[in-house]
């Protein structure tokens, strides 16, 4: 597959951008780590603007990766401001540097002239989701970390307390699970103006209503027991891999395995 000269060339520089802080991390000042990061940011911004000007539009599941790993070094960098000592550059940089070039060789499908005007926003709005929950892994994946360093006596840590954390992991879940709710009913509401057929729970539907339920457990849970630790880290993990099954799997097996669009 052709792929324009100016959509590759942001793409690799993100790509080798995002390198520096994953394969050096332990190596650099935390002011050369944010300067990286502020340069693999932007060249991803790059690559994703870049994409949408190389007709014809396409998407994906490496393209819904790419998004998704873009907000969450988005979120990292805002979050960094308001918590120096947080540290999670070299995760972020290997998840964001792995996206990009997936979205290289994975471009997805082309979204035709016959789709809605409704799909760019349901796009957005799961994509978003996905930025949400797969933020709020990150912040369920570092509390673990610090539980564990925490046991052991070790000295090294997040470099945030725990119970920031917990909170910050609570936030990216409610405003993902707003999200998903609000691509849920998108689709079911518009679902023969954005796929020309009416409504029916197919696996991808299913995967996602099921992510919806896990998360409203969780969250209800959090609101009238108090959920909390490893019980509520476990759920945000069971919830994000059956969103990543609902989207992004599907799309894997229908572009990579089966080659076939929808």
């Amino acid at each position: 597959m052709h792929i324009p000269l100016w959509t590759l060339l942001p793409a690799l520089a993100a790509g080798l951008a995002y390198c520096v802080p994953a394969l050096t991390a332990r190596h650099l000042t935390p002011e050369q780590i944010r300067q990286s990061l502020h340069a693999a940011w932007g060249l991803h911004v790059l690559t994703l603007v870049a994409s949408l000007f190389a007709p014809p539009v396409r998407f994906g599941f490496a393209p819904a990766l790419s998004v998704t790993a873009w907000l969450m070094l988005t979120m990292y960098l805002i979050e960094q401001r308001l918590y120096p000592r947080l540290r999670a550059a070299g995760l972020l940089s290997g998840m964001g540097g792995l996206a990009v070039l997936l979205s290289i060789v994975f471009p997805g499908t082309p979204l035709g002239s016959q789709h809605s005007a409704w799909l760019p926003l349901h796009l957005a709005l799961g994509v978003a989701s996905y930025g949400m929950f797969a933020a709020a892994v990150v912040h369920a994946g570092l509390m673990t970390r610090a539980e564990r360093r925490i046991r052991s006596a070790s000295g090294e840590g997040t470099g945030v307390p725990l119970l920031t954390l917990e909170r910050i992991m609570f936030r990216c879940v409610g405003a993902g699970f707003v999200l998903l709710s609000a691509t849920l009913l998108v689709g079911v509401l518009f679902s023969e103006a954005l796929y020309g057929r009416p409504w029916y729970p197919d696996h991808k539907t299913v995967f996602s209503l099921l992510a919806w339920v896990v998360f409203a457990v969780l969250l209800l849970g959090r609101a009238r027991f108090g959920w909390r630790g490893r019980n509520a880290t476990r759920m945000v993990y069971a919830g994000a891999v059956m969103l990543l099954l609902g989207y992004a799997g599907s799309r894997f097996v229908l572009e990579v395995l089966l080659e076939r669009g929808v």
